[in-house]
């Protein structure tokens, strides 16, 4: 990305998993000239890629700190993607599928307020989307909308009335906007990683939700997307 943002005058904090989404959103925020406090959670989950993916975007995206925290979600279980169990490859369906991550993003945006408020900054970025997604009940807008009241609520910041504001810019598109958003910014979709389960030798296995809709977006925005496929 060009070095050509505005100056920054406050701070967010930016959920940055190492996706395409978060990857966007990231750069969304740092466009309309917010400092980049990124947070990375290691929730010990199985592709370890998408890791390293979020280093490459931060150092790509050169932010003002960049967090790495563990938390070790596979010890409750309960998802393909900590859990010994197969990740689907039969294409996206109807119901909520075994690679939801109980209560991911509501622990996750916790632990994003939790930076903000010790950060002393109001604003946190999440890369949630609700039209091309794998139906995941925590990325639905009236749930972005009924946390950030419960944020108000919880926090020292919240009742002494400075109210976060949680950015979720990528709600409303579809995944051709965000490859098209990811081109405009000048981002290079092959620093992120969307694939629940690469191969041995390191490929993005094509065929998982994930994959399915990255392919999907970048296909109906006609544009090319450098990440290496298995299938």
């Amino acid at each position: 990305m060009s070095d050509n943002s505005p100056k920054a005058e406050k701070s967010a904090v930016v959920l940055l998993s190492g996706g395409l989404d978060s990857m966007v959103t990231a750069a969304l925020a740092l466009e309309q000239g917010f400092a980049i406090h990124a947070l990375t959670i290691d929730y010990d989950q199985r592709h370890r890629r998408e890791l390293e993916a979020a280093r490459r975007i931060a150092k790509q995206l050169n932010v003002a700190r960049h967090i790495e925290l563990q938390m070790n979600m596979r010890a409750i279980g309960g998802s393909a993607l900590t859990d010994l169990m197969d990740v689907p490859k039969d294409g996206v369906g109807d119901s909520i599928p075994v690679t939801y991550v109980p209560a991911r993003n509501l622990i996750f945006l916790s632990v994003c307020v939790a930076a903000a408020e010790a950060a002393g900054a109001s604003d946190v970025f999440i890369g949630v989307n609700a039209l091309d997604y794998s139906g995941y009940p925590d990325c639905r807008p009236e749930f972005i909308a009924s946390f950030a009241e419960t944020a108000r609520l919880g926090t020292k910041s919240g009742v002494e009335g400075e109210a976060f504001v949680i950015h979720a810019p990528l709600q409303e598109m579809t995944k051709a906007d965000i490859a098209r958003e990811c081109v405009r910014l000048g981002l290079e979709p092959s620093n992120s990683w969307s694939c629940y389960d690469p191969t041995e030798d390191g490929l993005a296995c094509g065929l998982c939700d994930s994959c399915r809709l990255r392919k999907k977006g970048f296909a109906e925005a006609g544009l090319t997307d450098s990440t290496a496929y298995a299938d």
